[in-house]
């Protein structure tokens, strides 16, 4: 199936002859098995997507698709961020997986940064196909005025043929650490992938402030992409990972190596960016709040994302799930409340 790109209107893909042969033959059995599972649940958790669910593909019951991508035996890779689509932690992240799968590329038109999981209800629902230009090659890609995560979720449903074998989320300016790690709009798009059953990597390369909203062009990603490209390999090596990991949130410090040493930290419990005042003189004087790292070595967990990032100097590689519930026991937890004498209510 030729490659095409359709720069004006969206079409339906046309069912190729033997469709059913050429899956028999490009992809083994473990392949055709992952796929299978893989389109299985997506189905389930989206019922209104048709993916495939038997052995035999069946064109015509795709939604409508923007790119058709040949059946292949390489890995499909879906690459998206929240630095908008021309940032150079894009492009990075091209390099370093071009020739381990297909891709298919779509980020937000412009900068997305905190917008964690959200699903805005602006969004307009356009996605504009384009060509991008890339170490003078160029990929077919698309852009949106949506959030990380709703790139995620219309890639995933309306512009891949096949369900993706992994999703990666950067590469992003700034490491997303502890609990500001749930502002971040490159860690919302792997979690958002992730609950769709597919293995989803957040990744991130610390650089100086000014970049976390603008494109520094000074920035080193060769580290990042080396750690990329490893940990893309092992994703794809290692799955099913455990039913409770949805992504892997990995954070690369700025003087990070090939050699550097990383390790599986948990989520600290401890903020990373502290926000400070404005000390605004007027409530509608237009002044947003600035942040800062702000840190206590001494209070930081050893085991957490923050302490290997921070006081070790290595690469934190945390496993994340989109199951919020704290870990405690509900059954003590509801004893408790029960035990509470009410809060006053100040209506008496």
């Amino acid at each position: 199936m030729n490659r095409k790109v359709f720069t004006h209107h969206v079409s339906r893909i046309t069912p190729v002859a033997n469709s059913a042969n050429i899956a028999v033959e490009v992809f083994s059995q473990a392949q055709t098995t992952l796929f299978l599972n893989r389109s299985r649940t997506l189905s389930r958790l989206y019922p209104s997507l048709r993916l495939l669910a038997t052995a035999t593909p069946a064109f015509d019951s795709y939604p409508l698709y923007l790119y058709p991508m040949g059946m292949t035996h390489k890995p499909l890779i879906l690459i998206t961020n929240d630095d908008g689509i021309h940032s150079p932690g894009l492009h990075a992240a091209i390099t370093a997986l071009e020739k381990m799968g297909e891709l298919l590329i779509i980020a937000p038109t412009e900068q997305q940064t905190g917008m964690s999981r959200s699903l805005p209800a602006t969004f307009d629902g356009r996605i504009h196909p384009i060509e991008l230009e890339h170490a003078g090659k160029t990929y077919p890609a698309y852009h949106m005025n949506g959030s990380p995560a709703q790139c995620v979720l219309y890639g995933v449903m309306e512009c891949a043929q096949r369900p993706p074998d992994l999703i990666v989320s950067g590469i992003n300016y700034g490491e997303n650490l502890g609990n500001s790690t749930m502002i971040s709009g490159t860690v919302g798009a792997a979690l958002q992938g992730g609950d769709m059953g597919i293995p989803s990597l957040a990744i991130s390369l610390e650089t100086k402030k000014e970049y976390h909203y603008n494109h520094g062009e000074d920035v080193d990603w060769s580290a990042a992409q080396y750690w990329l490209n490893f940990f893309a390999r092992q994703a794809l090596a290692s799955q099913p990972w455990p039913e409770d990991v949805a992504a892997l949130k990995i954070d690369i410090p700025a003087p990070a190596t090939p050699k550097t040493p990383w390790r599986i930290t948990r989520q600290s419990r401890h903020l990373y960016y502290i926000s400070i005042p404005t000390n605004r003189n007027h409530p509608e004087e237009p002044v947003v709040m600035d942040y800062h790292v702000q840190i206590d070595p001494q209070a930081i967990e050893p085991d957490s994302d923050i302490y290997a990032f921070a006081v070790e100097r290595i690469i934190s590689v945390t496993p994340l799930s989109v199951n919020l519930t704290a870990r405690v026991s509900l059954q003590e937890f509801a004893t408790q409340l029960g035990r509470q004498p009410l809060a006053p209510d100040n209506n008496d």
